[in-house]
């Protein structure tokens, strides 16, 4: 691995990148509702401006998806030169599922489309059939996924079956267009489990609907997060065009699964396959990756942090 900078919180880094031949990395809690390229397009402004050097390269070694939290790391400088061997690390993920009902994205970027019976999703059964996805296996991957099929990228393929109101094809599409990709669960345990209809509304994410009728039309509507909520400190973020459904209020049964994994594995597919081997569906409710290599959650920098190094 090369020599990069690590900087620590608080860290007086130098105005000329040259001082730093192999580059600079900096592990970045990425923050709730931003995209990775989002958090690069902020990062290398600030660089640019800090270094005084225009074409000065920035990148990140592996997408964070929108509505996942945790470590993302940013690559300055010459250190984008390590970015695949960076990417190519094993990772860990914090993983919650909610059983009963499914959405086109896998998560809460699109309102559920499917509703499944989940009576008998209980903490002994999700133990259970854990163990069955352990080791080396093949995955499709979610068409709402940055897979590229004959040039074209595989979510652009999704969005369009989505505006058409042809949700059942989805799957379907995902199974006949994207290749299956070889990847390596090392360990998955079940955290916690919290049966139907007794969720409780702890400091994770709530938001509220906007429709009274949710029992009746089973449709979950999309609000703003609340700002005071943890990873939406940030005033100035630009996802706000980010899409967030709501399940919180269909008292489904919740799992919070620890995963280690080989890089490509995604996790918004490990719920769905994991809701289909219980007889149910399932959805991510929320996602933070932990560990990616030898970095970890703890050694992360907020982004305000990263951003002070580079004031």
């Amino acid at each position: 691995m090369s020599s990069f900078l690590v900087p620590a919180p608080g860290t007086l880094l130098s105005r000329d990148i040259a001082d730093y031949p192999e580059g600079i990395v900096l592990p970045v809690d990425k923050p709730f509702r931003w995209t990775s390229a989002d958090v690069i397009r902020k990062l290398k402004y600030a660089a640019i401006r800090h270094f005084g050097k225009k074409n000065l390269k920035v990148g990140h070694a592996g997408t964070l998806d929108p509505l996942a939290t945790g470590v993302l790391l940013v690559c300055i400088g010459p250190a984008c030169r390590s970015a695949q061997q960076l990417q190519d690390t094993d990772k860990e993920y914090l993983a919650t599922l909610r059983f009963g009902a499914t959405t086109p994205s896998y998560d809460l970027e699109k309102e559920p489309d499917r509703f499944f019976p989940f009576d008998h999703i209980t903490e002994e059964a999700v133990a259970e059939v854990l163990p069955r996805f352990t080791g080396t296996q093949e995955q499709v991957a979610p068409l709402f996924s940055a897979k590229s099929v004959d040039g074209v990228r595989a979510y652009e393929m999704a969005r369009k079956l989505y505006r058409n109101g042809d949700l059942a094809s989805l799957d379907t599409a995902a199974l006949d267009l994207l290749q299956r990709s070889t990847i390596t669960i090392s360990s998955i345990t079940l955290e916690s489990f919290t049966p139907s209809r007794q969720l409780a509304l702890d400091n994770q994410l709530v938001t509220t609907f906007t429709s009274p009728e949710i029992e009746e039309s089973k449709v979950c509507n999309s609000l703003s997060i609340n700002a005071d909520l943890p990873q939406a400190a940030n005033a100035s973020t630009p996802s706000g065009r980010i899409n967030l459904a709501d399940t919180s209020a269909l008292g489904l049964p919740e799992a919070v699964i620890r995963i280690a994994c080989s890089k490509g594995t995604y996790i918004r597919a490990l719920a769905r396959d994991l809701g289909e081997a219980l007889g149910s569906g399932a959805h991510l409710s929320a996602l933070i990756r932990t560990r990616s290599g030898a970095f970890s959650l703890a050694d992360a920098l907020s982004l305000d942090q990263a951003l002070s190094l580079l004031a």
